[in-house]
């Protein structure tokens, strides 16, 4: 990466940093103290790198950044400019994930796959989308612009655009501003019991059809 462009990235990071977080007092601070703001920065160097078929030396590299810093981030991820990933220890975002610009990371936060199958494994984060602190996104799905992801939530399957989801596993709770009530995280029914109570009238009408049938044969053998 050449030094210009490096300035470039390490100026686009700060401002982003300072937009977002109300503690940022001087870019001299962000640069020296912000955890995030360095693993984003050697993600840059070692993604060149992947991208130039230096794995190894990408990979060493992004080991050394997972050291210093507690966050984990494969060089072959996409990242778009201004992540900001806030505190940041514990997050882990994998091979094949895609984020947009302007994304907001809380620390704990997993961008994982799920099982062992090669190819697109891990989400794709549109622009501008804020994930809170311990969420796990898993999965090779996209997660739509402007979406916000709540804390400890775990996202399993698409999130719209503009939506808010929240939950284990999350379910979608606003959308463009409303509230979807159709998706009561309180009070949705257990299924479990519902199944529960269909076998049970099932059962009874069985029983019924039994008895009936009962009477019937003591009639045939009256006759």
């Amino acid at each position: 990466m050449e030094i210009k462009n490096l300035r470039e990235h390490i100026r686009r990071e700060i401002d982003s940093i300072r937009e977002r977080d109300p503690a940022a007092r001087s870019d001299f601070e962000i640069l020296l103290t912000y955890s995030g703001l360095h693993a984003v920065l050697i993600y840059r160097i070692s993604h060149r790198l992947w991208v130039n078929r230096h794995k190894t030396a990408a990979r060493a590299l992004s080991q050394l950044g997972r050291l210093l810093t507690g966050i984990e981030i494969h060089p072959g991820a996409k990242i778009g400019r201004g992540l900001f990933i806030d505190h940041g220890s514990g997050v882990v975002i994998g091979e094949t994930a895609i984020i947009g610009d302007n994304c907001t990371l809380y620390q704990g936060v997993t961008l994982g796959g799920t099982g062992k199958g090669k190819g697109k494994r891990h989400p794709t984060l549109g622009n501008n989308v804020m994930v809170g602190c311990g969420a796990k996104v898993l999965g090779p799905f996209e997660v739509g612009d402007n979406a916000k992801i709540a804390a400890n939530a775990v996202v399993l399957e698409a999130i719209p655009a503009n939506a808010t989801a929240v939950g284990v596993p999350a379910r979608v709770v606003k959308r463009n501003g409303v509230r979807v009530n159709d998706l009561d995280q309180v009070h949705i029914p257990d299924p479990v019991s519902q199944e529960l109570c269909r076998q049970r009238a099932k059962i009874e009408e069985l029983e019924k059809e039994i008895k009936q049938f009962k009477e019937k044969v003591k009639e045939n053998e009256a006759l």
